[in-house]
């Protein structure tokens, strides 16, 4: 358990002879008030504040910021009011534990309104002082540290929460070592299996390899110091997450990943910077297009380093970084290298700009209502793969991996998005759905006769276009879905006899109110788009109408119809009579979050919340469903095994699925030059439970590297 003399001995390191006062204080409050309490793991829940203060002093950062830590829970889990802090700590310390405050008092409708909300509050409290997001990182780390104490049904959701919107904002911030962390715990606990056999298999080749680094290392120090630079040479192994990462994405073996280790030459200035890499160039040949700049054009964290791959000693791919000290510094420490320790901000205007992506946040929390699709919009541009573009001007703009045109033409502006009719990169016209590229200079053509379509949203990557995007749709539908939605009530009330507008003339805003809409127009769009059957708006006039004794015998049929029984144990809130079949992109199974999308004609299709298709839904169009109780149900769902290339390998994973009481619906089988093998199935179980342990009897077969489910296709 961290002491607090280990937090006062780490701040004097870098602040000699400062008065601790504040925090001393702070810990002797957070004692007091936390007297009693408890952790999971049975420690004093002291020992949590202690650790988070104690990770805010490792990132050299101010008295204000590590008394917050040491206070981070006292709103939340003691009787400490905002107004005792300010009395005792002062304003800006209370400030930052209010930001970092979970909204555990206010009951939402659902996880996914609840971890948006939790996630806008945040975002509005860090753009007043970013503190309060390095506190929220901090006290994220020690949890992650210690969630093996929780339950187990809980680790999934907070790994998962963690590796999204944490680690990406960490890596934002810049702070590499705490987004290492954090994606490192979040693997052990999402794919344990999978992380375990990985670790063992990483540490084995890496004792293997020992000889081999050392070597290289000498090579680089002599040739450097041959040219008279003076320099620093790291050989560090990538840490264990991107190595599973890059399995994945290239479907490869370990054995095939040659970049295990990371070479870093560190350098005092930005020139021999670069004459290092001219040295490196002409020692070991470089891999085409694995040369990128970050010296010149820096990453929106303010990280810079020239990256290089090149073929070394004995034929092996190596990954090289060429940086100066300072820069080597902020990769480390990221927001905290450049912090003013009394006032609390940034230095430099450069440093200012690297929180532009925090102004598009706080765009996003005020435009985007939908949680689903405003942790999705987070989600998604905070990941840190970037493309950096040109205007005509020169002016660079930064985009997400697979961004278009479109994406550039809304980040120039709206009404240049809304009519964009095609683009020009680099002097030729491209069309709307190429993906833009590092250093490409962009030209929009717009036209006034060119408006969005929905087709644009598969195109759009950022979170500005699509919400733009969409709420122009919404704009320019509103009426048309508004006549649809009238004329689907008409025809329903037609076909019980019954004349609509005669029946809702006097009733239209109660029905909407009842049916959670403002207005009755409200309504009739919600209609015309899908999100509401007319028979629901049939069954709640009737109902009204009964209960004010103005019942006729046609309303009574409408009331005493039969429930039509919800398809294999979905459960839709307010919603009796609608059509209900799962997705067969992505097969969801009870224990899976789910979501439902409504199309006329179709009913509710039920998709898993992590599908790929999701992002593409309407908001509108969008509905909460969970499971109830289906037993004796079976659900189909598509796994892949990736194995040895031998003799019986499909005999002995199908006796390991039959084994778990799981029935194999189809199989097949492809095969590569490198002698492995991968094995489609499509098996029926129970739920995720089930599927849970149908995964590990097929990984606990010898000869499998992996077994995963697939997420849709």
């Amino acid at each position: 358990m961290v002491r607090l003399n280990d937090i006062l001995d780490r701040i004097h390191q870098y602040l000699p002879g400062v008065d601790t006062t504040l925090v001393e204080r702070a810990y002797i409050y957070s004692a007091k008030v936390h007297a009693g309490q408890k952790r999971l793991s049975g420690e004093p829940y002291l020992s949590h504040p202690l650790a988070v203060a104690y990770i805010l002093a490792e990132l050299r950062l101010d008295l204000i910021t590590i008394a917050a830590g040491l206070l981070h829970d006292t709103l939340e889990d003691t009787l400490t009011t905002y107004e005792d802090l300010v009395r005792m700590f002062g304003e800006p310390v209370a400030e930052i534990v209010d930001g970092v405050t979970k909204l555990s008092k206010i009951q939402f409708q659902s996880k996914v309104q609840k971890q948006a909300e939790n996630i806008r509050k945040m975002i509005l409290a860090m753009s007043k002082d970013i503190r309060v997001l390095l506190v929220k990182l901090a006290d994220r780390l020690h949890n992650m540290r210690t969630l093996g104490y929780q339950k187990e049904e809980k680790r999934p959701r907070i790994a998962r929460e963690t590796i999204d919107i944490y680690a990406p904002l960490a890596s934002r911030l810049g702070i590499d070592w705490v987004k290492s962390e954090l994606e490192d715990l979040s693997f052990k606990y999402l794919f344990p299996e999978e992380y375990e056999a990985l670790k063992a298999d990483v540490d084995a080749m890496l004792g293997r390899r020992k000889g081999y680094v050392e070597e290289v290392k000498d090579i680089i120090a002599r040739k450097m110091a041959e040219y008279g630079l003076s320099c620093k040479v790291l050989g560090r192994p990538k840490h264990l997450y991107s190595i599973f990462r890059k399995m994945r994405l290239r479907n490869l073996p370990l054995e095939q990943i040659y970049d295990l280790i990371a070479f870093r030459i560190i350098l005092q200035t930005t020139k021999e910077c670069y004459e290092a890499l001219g040295i490196i160039h002409a020692l070991w040949k470089p891999v085409p297009g694995r040369f990128k700049d970050y010296i010149s054009i820096p990453k929106a964290n303010g990280y810079q380093s020239l990256h290089t791959t090149v073929i070394g000693p004995d034929g092996e791919r190596m990954e090289i970084q060429i940086r100066t000290e300072e820069m080597d510094h902020v990769a480390r420490e990221g927001i905290a290298a450049h912090w003013l320790y009394k006032e609390g901000r940034i230095i430099s205007r450069e440093q200012a700009r690297s929180f532009d992506w925090l102004k598009q946040l706080m765009e996003w929390q005020k435009e985007l209502e939908d949680p689903r699709e405003f942790l999705e919009s987070v989600r998604m541009d905070l990941f840190p793969n970037e493309v950096y573009v040109f205007t005509p001007n020169g002016e660079v703009k930064e985009f997400p991996r697979g961004a278009t045109p479109i994406d550039f033409a809304y980040a120039i502006h709206t009404d240049v998005g809304h009519h964009c009719a095609g683009a020009k990169v680099n002097g030729k016209m491209v069309p709307l759905r190429y993906e833009l590229q590092n250093g490409d200079t962009v030209e929009i053509i717009t036209s006034p006769h060119h408006v969005p379509s929905r087709d644009w949203l598969k195109l759009a990557k950022t979170s500005r276009a699509r919400a733009r995007i969409r709420q122009w749709i919404k704009t320019r539908e509103r009426e048309k879905s508004l006549a649809i939605g009238r004329d689907l009530c008409i025809r329903q009330f037609r076909k019980h006899k019954l004349d609509f507008n005669d029946l809702i003339k006097d009733i239209g805003d109660e029905v909407a109110r009842q049916l959670s809409f403002k207005t009755l127009d409200d309504l009739l769009v919600a209609v015309g788009y899908g999100k509401l059957s007319p028979k629901q708006v049939l069954k709640k006039v009737a109902a009204l109408k009964c209960r004010n004794e103005e019942c006729d015998v046609r309303l009574e049929d409408v009331l005493t119809e039969a429930k039509a029984p919800s398809h294999q144990g979905i459960l839709i809130q307010g919603v009796e009579d609608v059509m209900v079949h799962l997705a067969k992109c992505c097969t969801p199974v009870p224990g899976d979050e789910v979501i439902g999308y409504i199309t006329r004609g179709r009913g509710v299709t039920v998709h898993r919340t992590d599908c790929p298709n999701v992002q593409n839904f309407d908001p509108d169009r969008s509905i909460e469903v969970e499971w109830g109780t289906a037993e004796g149900e079976s659900y189909p769902v598509k796994i892949r095994v990736r194995t040895v290339d031998q003799k019986g390998m499909l005999a002995l994973v199908s006796n390991a699925i039959s084994a778990s009481e799981a029935n194999i619906v189809e199989a097949k089988v492809s095969t590569t030059p490198d002698q492995k093998a991968t094995f489609h199935f499509v098996v029926e179980v129970a739920g995720a439970r089930h599927l849970k342990q149908v995964l590990s009897s097929i990984r606990r077969v010898n000869g499998v590297d992996w077994v995963e489910r697939v997420a849709s296709g």
